[in-house]
C-alpha cells in the first residue's frame, strides 16, 4: 500500500477517534467557563481558516498563470466565496461588535451553514469530473460566474436576514438548518464516494489528499450539528477540524493542478530527451548521441595530442533483410535485440556501444595504444557470434561485417570518422571480408555505387535491360528442355554490367520487385512468340527474388500476365532459393498458391542454404538445382562429388528432378550421368545468348551432345 493511501486510511481512524475522545471527555470540557478564551480561541481558528481560503483562491487565480486548468479556476472562486461567508461568520459569532450587531448568532450560524454547503457541491462538482487545461481568457469568464454565484449567496443571506425579525420564533426555521446541515454532511461522504470510485484505478497523492480534506470536512460538520447538544466546545472543534481541511485541500490542490502536472512535464520531456538521443528498440544510445561523444573526442584529441587512438567500428549484420523478410519483423527486432545484448555484454573499460539503426551497431573504443591493438579487439568481437542465436524458431548463426575509421588519421571530424566507418563496413560486405578499415578509396567506389542505383531506377524506363537464355539440357535424350532467362544490363555509358554489381543494388533499393516483373513479362511473351511460330514448346524459367517471393498478391499477378499473354502455366518454372523458405509457414502458403497456378517451381543453388529435410519432403516443389560450386570441383575435391551423389540419390527418393548448374567438361558430365542427374546446363552447352542467338541455334537446329 502506498504511503498516501495508508495517511488517507489514518486521517479517517484519527477523525473518528477524534470524536469519540472529545463525546467521552465532554463534561469536563464543557465546564471551561472562559468565555472570553473561547472566544479569542474560535476568532484565531476562524482567520486561519479564512486565511487558508483565501490561499486557495490566491494559488489558483494569482500564481502560475501558465499551467491554468479548470479545477484550479473553479476551486479558487469557490474559495473565495467561502472565504467571505467564512470570515462574516468568525467576526460576528467570536462577537466582534461591528459585526455582530448587526448580525447575530443565529444568524451567523447560518453562514456558517451557507459556506459548508457551498465547499461541500463545489468540491463534489469540481474533483469527480475529469480535468482539462483552460486558455487563459477562460480564466475571466469562470471570475465572472463565480462572481455572480457570490452577489447570489450574499443576496439569499441578505433576504434571510431580513426575514429573520419575522421568522425567528417558528419551529420549522431550527429544523430546516438541522436538515441543511444533514445535506451538507452527505454531500461531504458523497464526495468522498464519487471521487475515490470512479475506474478503481490508482489514485494520484494529490487526490488522496484532497480525499483526506473531506474526511476532515465531514468530521467538522458532525461537530457542528452534534446530536449529544451541540456546545461551545464542539464549535470549535469543528472550526478546527475545518482549518485541517482547508490546509489539506489548499495542500491537495496545489499539487494536484500545479506539482503534479509540473512532473508529468518534466517526466514528458525527460523521455522525449531520451528517445531523442537512444534507440527504443534496443535501448542503446543511438546516432545523435554517438555524433556528440565523437565530438568530444575530437575536441579533446586536438587538446591533448598525446590521447591515445580512438577507433569507431560501425557492424553489419549480415543478410539481416533475408531474416526480417522470411521471419518476420517481431523475428527481426528480437534479433537486434539479442545481438545488442550480447555485444553489450562484452563491452569493456573505455568502450562504448550505439544503435546506428536497422541492423547496423556502432562500437566506440578510446585511449587504446596502437592500430593493431584496435583490430584484435574487433576481431574479438565477431567470435561473439560463433555460437547460433536463439529465436523462437530455432537457432540461426549470424554473422558481422566490420568497417573501421580510427582517431587520428581516418578523419578530422566526428561526421568524417562516422561516415568513413560506415564506408568500411559496406565495402567489407561488397568483398566479402569480415573487417575492413577506411581507406580513401573507398569513399570512390561509394559514390560509385550510389550513382549506379540512381542509373538502375531509370534504366526500365530508357529499355536498357534484356534477356538471354541458356539451354537446360536432358542428359538421358541429349534434347533441350528448357532454357533459364537471365537478366542483362546495357548501360549507355558503362556498356555491360555484371550482374553481380547491380542485382546486389537492385535488391537493397526495392527495385528488383518492377525489374523482376519486368523479366517475367519478357521471359514468357518470348516463350510464346516461339510458340507461336510453330517450335517445339519448351519451359522457361525465370529466377525470383526474395521481395518478389514475400509479395501476397505474386500468385494473382503472374496468372494475370500469364493470362494476358496466353501461355500455358506448365511452360514456366519459378526459381526460389532455399533462403526464402526459412519462414515455413509464409513460404509454404506461397509456394501452394504459385503450384495451383500450374507452373513449376524449383530450388535454385541447393546446397548453399540453409533449408531442412524434414520440410524438404513437404514443398510443393518439382527440381532442385545443384549449384556450380560443387560442380566445378567434382573430379578434384571428394567432398563436392559426394555433396553432388548425396543430393542426386535424394532428389530420386523424394521424385524431384535434379539439374546440375555449370557443366563445363564431359569429365563432369560422365559424373552427372553416373549419377543419374536428369538435367544440366553450364558452358559446355552454350553460354546464356540473346533470344535470336537461341532461336538459330537450339531452336531450328537440334543439340549435338558432346560424346
Amino acid at each position: 500500500m502506498r504511503q498516501e493511501e495508508k495517511k488517507t486510511i489514518h486521517a479517517a481512524i484519527i477523525g473518528a477517534v477524534l470524536f469519540l475522545l472529545i463525546q467521552i471527555f465532554r463534561t469536563p470540557l464543557g465546564n471551561i467557563e472562559d468565555k472570553d478564551m473561547l472566544s479569542a480561541l474560535y476568532l484565531i481558528i476562524g482567520c486561519c481558516n479564512v486565511a487558508f481560503a483565501f490561499a486557495i483562491f490566491a494559488q489558483g487565480w494569482l500564481f502560475f498563470a501558465n499551467r491554468l486548468s479548470k479545477a484550479r479556476l473553479h476551486t479558487s472562486a469557490l474559495f473565495l466565496g467561502v472565504c467571505i461567508l467564512d470570515f462574516l461568520h468568525t467576526l460576528s459569532f467570536a462577537g466582534i461588535p461591528a459585526i455582530s450587531s448587526y448580525i447575530n448568532a443565529e444568524q451567523s450560524l447560518w453562514l456558517l451553514t451557507f459556506s459548508r454547503l457551498a465547499s461541500a457541491l463545489g468540491i463534489l462538482f469540481i474533483f469527480s469530473r475529469a480535468d482539462k487545461p483552460v486558455a487563459v481568457e477562460d480564466k475571466h469568464k469562470v471570475f465572472r460566474v463565480s462572481f455572480v454565484m457570490i452577489l447570489v449567496a450574499l443576496a439569499v443571506f441578505i433576504f434571510g436576514y431580513m426575514l429573520t425579525p419575522w421568522i425567528s420564533g417558528y419551529s420549522w426555521v431550527s429544523g430546516l438548518q438541522h436538515l441543511t446541515d444533514l445535506v451538507v454532511l452527505f454531500v461531504y461522504l458523497l464526495a468522498v464516494v464519487l471521487i475515490v470510485y470512479p475506474g478503481k484505478a490508482d489514485k494520484s497523492a494529490s487526490i488522496l489528499i484532497i480525499i483526506r480534506s473531506l474526511i476532515f470536512f465531514a468530521l467538522g460538520q458532525v461537530f457542528f450539528m452534534n446530536p449529544l447538544s451541540v456546545g461551545e466546545m464542539d464549535y470549535l472543534f469543528g472550526m478546527l477540524s475545518s482549518g485541517v481541511a482547508y490546509y489539506l485541500l489548499l495542500k491537495g490542490v496545489y499539487r494536484l493542478t500545479i506539482e503534479e502536472p509540473f512532473q508529468e512535464n518534466e517526466q514528458a520531456e525527460a523521455r522525449i530527451n531520451y528517445l531523442a538521443y537512444h534507440d527504443d528498440l534496443t535501448g542503446l544510445p543511438n546516432r545523435r548521441r554517438l555524433m556528440q561523444r565523437m565530438e568530444e573526442i575530437v575536441i579533446q584529441g586536438e587538446r591533448d595530442k598525446s590521447r591515445g587512438f580512438a577507433a569507431l567500428v560501425i557492424m553489419n549484420i549480415n543478410h539481416f533483410k533475408n531474416i526480417n523478410d522470411s521471419l518476420g519483423h517481431y523475428a527481426g527486432d528480437l534479433l537486434l535485440q539479442l545481438v545488442s545484448k550480447r555485444i553489450g555484454n562484452d563491452v569493456k573499460l573505455n568502450e562504448e556501444l550505439y544503435s546506428m539503426g536497422a541492423d547496423e551497431f556502432a562500437f566506440l573504443m578510446y585511449d587504446r595504444t596502437g592500430v593493431e591493438n584496435c583490430l584484435i579487439r574487433a576481431g574479438e568481437l565477431l567470435k561473439l557470434f560463433e555460437t547460433p542465436v536463439q529465436l523462437e524458431s530455432g537457432e540461426y548463426h549470424i554473422s558481422l561485417s566490420l568497417g573501421m575509421s580510427i582517431y587520428p588519421g581516418d578523419g578530422a571530424t566526428a561526421e568524417q570518422l562516422i561516415q568513413n566507418a560506415d564506408t568500411a563496413v559496406h565495402n567489407a560486405k561488397d568483398q566479402g571480408v569480415e573487417i575492413r578499415r577506411y581507406i580513401p578509396a573507398m569513399q570512390m567506389k561509394a559514390k560509385e555505387r550510389l550513382k549506379l542505383e540512381n542509373d538502375l531506377r531509370r534504366a526500365l524506363e530508357r529499355d536498357e535491360f534484356y534477356l538471354v537464355y541458356q539451354p537446360q539440357v536432358q542428359l538421358d535424350s541429349e534434347e533441350i528442355v528448357g532454357m533459364e532467362a537471365l537478366l542483362r544490363w546495357d548501360h549507355p555509358k558503362r556498356g555491360l554490367v555484371s550482374p553481380v554489381d547491380f542485382i546486389p543494388i537492385a535488391e537493397e533499393s526495392g527495385l528488383i520487385v518492377p525489374i523482376g516483373e519486368w523479366v517475367l513479362k519478357t521471359a514468357c511473351l518470348q516463350n510464346k512468340s516461339w510458340q507461336n511460330a510453330g517450335y517445339r514448346p519448351i519451359c522457361v524459367s525465370i529466377n525470383l527474388s526474395m521481395r518478389q517471393f514475400l509479395q501476397p498478391n505474386l500468385a494473382g499477378k503472374i496468372d494475370a500476365i500469364l493470362k494476358d499473354i496466353g501461355l500455358d502455366p506448365c511452360y514456366v518454372d519459378l526459381e526460389i532459393t532455399e533462403s526464402m523458405t526459412l519462414d515455413k509457414e509464409t513460404a509454404f502458403d506461397q509456394l501452394n498458391r504459385l503450384k495451383r497456378l500450374g507452373v513449376f517451381i524449383s530450388i535454385d543453388d541447393f546446397g548453399t542454404g540453409y533449408s531442412s529435410l524434414h520440410y524438404l519432403k513437404d514443398m510443393p516443389i518439382d527440381r532442385l538445382k545443384i549449384d556450380r560450386s560443387f560442380v566445378s570441383e567434382v573430379m578434384e575435391d571428394s567432398n563436392n562429388a559426394a555433396i553432388v551423389s548425396t543430393i542426386t540419390s535424394m532428389a530420386h527418393h523424394l521424385k524431384l528432378k535434379v539439374t546440375a548448374e555449370g557443366v563445363e567438361n564431359k569429365e563432369q558430365l560422365q559424373f552427372l550421368r553416373q549419377q543419374h542427374c536428369h538435367e544440366a546446363q553450364g558452358y559446355l552447352f552454350s553460354k546464356p545468348v540473346k533470344a535470336a542467338e537461341f532461336e538459330m541455334f537450339f531452336l531450328k537446329s537440334s543439340l549435338g551432345m558432346p560424346s
